[in-house]
């Protein structure tokens, strides 16, 4: 990869696919590396959730979490994707600062996916909201700045309006473990609307976080590939927004795994199965 100067904590780099992406010096990881943000966000989350054809049949605004704004490539591919579907979309972002797409829309031209959608992105930095008509789509594109884990513990969590989409896109469990932990993701699918079916992709593939998804009550499948990993993870309140749900073959090798049991604290470290989470696995309705 190749490194501009760095600004304000990060920098602008050219992945090995020739796209540009953001580098956080803080964290030392990079937003959607190998095949680029837009590319990423078409495969985990524009065609897994299906959102154009989820759009078109859902009467009123249709929801979606981006948790982990970064530099909000997720979230303007997605209106890239579906801007010519007469639609009502509203999205809910969530991240600790501005900063990374603060840093990116000056780097919009090497970026890309600000196309046509700088000023918006302005006025969003400017207000924390903002809507606008995009296509056929009517957009309204709100803040909430501020930490995650304890957002959701709030009373006020509670009147958030009801997920149909999350996408998942925190930094990795090593480096940003509170964003990883079983009591968030229980928190997370006690916000969900039962009779409104949401499901949840995000990139990883470990056993830990789909073993961590189950508990906290979420139905679990294998996700997309996108570039390098063969597979990602997709999480649903319904079994029928996921294609290929884990099964009990998966559940055998979970328990041979020396990396499976929750984060039950937001301290990263690796452990085996606990007797009490191999119980309570067994229990889940998924494997049945």
């Amino acid at each position: 990869m190749d490194f501009v100067e760095p600004d304000a904590g990060y920098k602008l780099v050219k992945l090995a696919s020739g796209a540009h992406s953001v580098r956080s010096l803080e964290y030392q990881e990079t937003f959607h590396p190998v095949i680029g943000p837009v590319a990423e966000g078409e495969a985990l989350y524009v065609r897994q959730l299906g959102l154009v054809e989820r759009l078109r049949y859902t009467r009123g605004d249709f929801v979606i979490w981006d948790v982990g704004l970064g530099a909000a490539a997720n979230v303007l591919t997605v209106l890239h994707a579906t801007r010519q579907i007469h639609c009502s979309l509203r999205v809910l972002s969530f991240d600790q600062t501005l900063e990374p797409l603060e840093f990116a829309l000056e780097h919009a031209a090497a970026l890309g996916y600000f196309d046509g959608y700088g000023l918006q992105v302005q006025r969003f930095l400017r207000d924390n909201r903002v809507e606008f008509q995009s296509g056929g789509q009517k957009v309204t594109w709100e803040l909430h700045l501020g930490d995650f884990p304890t957002l959701l513990k709030r009373p006020a969590a509670r009147h958030f309006p009801k997920p149909h989409a999350i996408m998942f896109d925190a930094f990795s469990p090593a480096r940003n473990p509170a964003m990883w932990t079983q009591p968030l993701f229980a928190n997370l699918f006690a916000l969900l609307n039962p009779g409104r079916p949401c499901a949840l992709p995000t990139y990883s593939r470990s056993t830990m976080l789909r073993v961590t998804l189950l508990l906290a009550g979420f139905f679990v499948g294998v996700g997309h590939a996108t570039g390098e990993k063969e597979e990602t993870t997709i999480a649903a309140n319904t079994l029928d927004l996921i294609t290929e749900p884990l099964d009990r073959r998966w559940l055998a090798r979970v328990r041979r795994s020396s990396s499976a049991e929750p984060l039950w604290e937001p301290v990263y470290r690796q452990a085996r199965l606990s007797p009490e989470t191999w119980e309570r696995l067994q229990e889940h309705l998924q494997f049945s």
